[in-house]
């Protein structure tokens, strides 16, 4: 089962908002059931559905029952108005895995993304995986969690082990350590959002985590040699010289 997440909800404002929240993951949108069924009959790589129980045209709990006839293994959490909660109950009842009531509360849903993932992902639980398994795992946590202040106690709290043996068992497996590993993919992330984001550096800086600019634009040139603006220039230059000429 992979990581891509299907957020269903009419309300394109909410989809933004939780997209934003929930960099890291691989985000799917849809509008309307009649949108998400036609994606999932055709997107197996989508791992977790979030879907709203009230929207125009058919309702959360009848969407759900046929995404269950289309894939019966796939990881379903139902959102919910205070109102609506017993339609949600009843929802759990149909099959969906989780509710989470509107505020949505965005750790929360996080948890339970990673649970369902874990849980349908044929990996079984941590103290069975082999070490490339664990890996994998470490490497998946820093990845969906570039966007904030991670560090080696909390991917071990994730997965259960210890601190000293996933250090151990990462740089052994990796070449590299957890810090660098975890500086690499930021920066990575960086490259993106300068060379296709109208993000300013302070922007991006404040959206990667970092407590001020200075500290992202040294760490940026340590790894790359540049400054990001020096990069977003490059980048500039780069695609303005590949493209087409008129006439």
């Amino acid at each position: 089962m992979t990581g891509k997440i299907l957020i269903v909800d009419d309300d394109a404002d909410f989809r933004e908002e939780l997209r934003d929240y929930l960099e890291g993951y691989e985000i799917i949108e849809a509008s309307c059931g009649i949108e998400a069924l036609k994606l999932l009959e055709r997107a197996s790589e989508i791992g977790v559905v979030i879907l709203d129980v009230m929207m125009p045209g058919l309702t959360g709990t009848e969407i759900l029952g046929r995404i269950r006839k289309i894939d019966p293994n796939l990881g379903i959490i139902i959102l919910t108005g205070h109102s609506s909660k017993d339609v949600a109950i009843e929802a759990l009842k149909g099959h969906a895995d989780d509710y989470v009531e509107k505020p949505a509360d965005i750790n929360k849903i996080k948890e339970i993304i990673d649970r369902l993932l874990t849980e349908r992902s044929g990996e079984g639980a941590v103290g069975v995986i082999d070490t490339k398994g664990k890996i994998l795992k470490i490497k998946q946590f820093i990845e969906r969690n570039c966007y904030k202040k991670i560090n080696l106690k909390d991917a071990a709290e994730f997965i259960c082990l210890s601190p000293k043996y996933i250090s151990r068992i990462f740089r052994k497996t990796m070449g590299t350590g957890f810090s660098e590993y975890k500086l690499k993919i930021k920066i990575g992330k960086a490259r993106e959002l300068l060379a296709k984001s109208g993000y300013n550096v302070n922007q991006i800086s404040d959206k990667l985590g970092y407590e001020n600019a200075e500290s992202f634009i040294r760490q940026f040139k340590k790894f790359t040699g540049c400054t990001p603006t020096d990069y977003r220039k490059r980048m500039l230059k780069k695609k303005n010289k590949h493209k087409p000429k008129k006439g």
